[in-house]
């Protein structure tokens, strides 16, 4: 049993690094360390964080992948060039950000836990910007990356939004996947604090999550645990966009008809991607069914249980991003990161003939679609009649 399982495990490490290697040069340095204030052709992007990483002394990196125990909270600003491709991260060189060209990090501020409401109230006085956006990163992720693909998001999308970064414990790199997945379930609490906190606070007028990944495993996790502690969730959390969500079929099923009770439930959108090469990696080394965000949901019985459940279908199997692996397309695409920015500007349900994907159908000349009628109903995956109803055997 070791060794089939050490073989799984080293397959799933070829499938994730083949495309890797074959598309992109070396990972980058971590790039926290501080630069000079906002240059010209830059962006700001303000950003508040809570972590349960481990705080690290080297300034490059401000959060390890070691886990802590305590919820810890900081600002950080990060400096956006303004002149590069849309969807893309502009790395430093060898971890030294020149703002005029590079992401940077222009500030970095801890903030103890009992000063970190007054922070983001401030915040929200000073921007106006009363939605707040969560966005909880996936597998193989650094501080620092997840930080700048945030502040890219927000840019990129335009979105009048507070961004919050909810990072957990990742060691940032391939063969750290059983490390990761463990690190994302004692981190379940922290997330499920902050958005108690944030769907408490006066100054929040409504609250969205992006989840990418092994990310979306945590907030479907959390969100499960807030339902059954407060019975509900919490009616400021409106909007719950999975990207790509490395989620096994039957779990997201079961998670739905746990949450059949619970009312109001946010809006769900799912992006999902056939030739996502990291879910298909993330299935080998399972041995498992399907994973959510790589499903075909033209196929029945998905195509039927997603419309009549009101979850809203997002496929992205057609866009061409600079994402070798497929699995980032949500925010490497520009239209897809711009539709993010639609929705989240809305700031209510969808109605009329057009659906989400429907409009983003007609930007990315029909390589995006949504199932079904018109989505405006919360999410209802508990009607399903089983787990093992979602989906056929693949």
């Amino acid at each position: 049993m070791i060794r089939r399982r050490e073989r799984l495990l080293f397959w799933f490490m070829m499938a994730l690094a083949a495309p890797a290697v074959a598309g992109c040069a070396s990972r980058p340095d971590p790039a926290l360390s501080l630069v000079a204030p906002l240059a010209e052709g830059a962006s700001n992007v303000k950003l508040l964080v809570a972590t349960t990483r481990r705080q690290s002394d080297d300034p490059a990196i401000r959060f390890s992948g070691e886990r802590s125990q305590e919820l810890r909270f900081a600002s950080l600003d990060v400096s956006v060039p303004n002149e590069r491709p849309s969807g893309e991260i502009i790395w430093p060189s060898g971890g030294k950000a020149d703002p005029q060209k590079n992401f940077a990090a222009t500030r970095f501020e801890p903030i103890p836990a009992d000063k970190i409401r007054n922070v983001l109230n401030e915040s929200i006085a000073k921007s106006g910007k009363r939605h707040v956006l969560v966005f909880v990163h996936g597998y193989n992720t650094r501080f620092d990356e997840a930080a700048f693909r945030l502040a890219q998001i927000v840019q990129d999308s335009g979105a009048p939004v507070t961004p919050v970064l909810f990072s957990w414990p990742s060691w940032g790199t391939l063969a750290s996947y059983p490390y990761d997945r463990e690190s994302a379930a004692v981190s379940r609490d922290g997330l499920e604090t902050v958005l108690r906190a944030l769907a408490k606070d006066p100054s929040v007028s409504e609250v969205s999550i992006l989840a990418h990944s092994m990310g979306g495993w945590l907030t479907l996790e959390a969100l499960r645990q807030m339902a059954i502690r407060e019975k509900q969730i919490f009616p400021k959390i409106k909007d719950l966009m999975l990207a790509a969500p490395d989620v096994d079929i039957d779990v997201a099923a079961a998670w739905g008809m746990e949450m059949q009770g619970v009312k109001p439930r946010p809006r769900i959108t799912l992006f999902v991607s056939a030739d996502d090469q990291a879910l298909r990696a993330s299935r080998l080394l399972w041995g498992s069914r399907a994973r959510l965000g790589s499903i075909n949901a033209n196929e029945e019985p998905y195509r039927t249980n997603l419309a009549r459940n009101g979850v809203e279908v997002v496929d992205l199997t057609s866009i061409k991003s600079s994402d070798s692996t497929n699995h980032g397309k949500f925010a490497s695409s520009p239209l897809v990161v711009r539709q993010i920015g639609v929705r989240l500007a809305a700031g209510q349900e969808l109605e009329g003939s057009t659906s989400f994907g429907e409009r983003s159908s007609a930007l990315l000349q029909g390589t995006v679609r949504t199932l079904g009628d018109v989505v405006t109903s919360p999410l209802r995956l508990g009607e399903l009649e089983a787990p093992h109803s979602f989906g056929k055997q693949h």
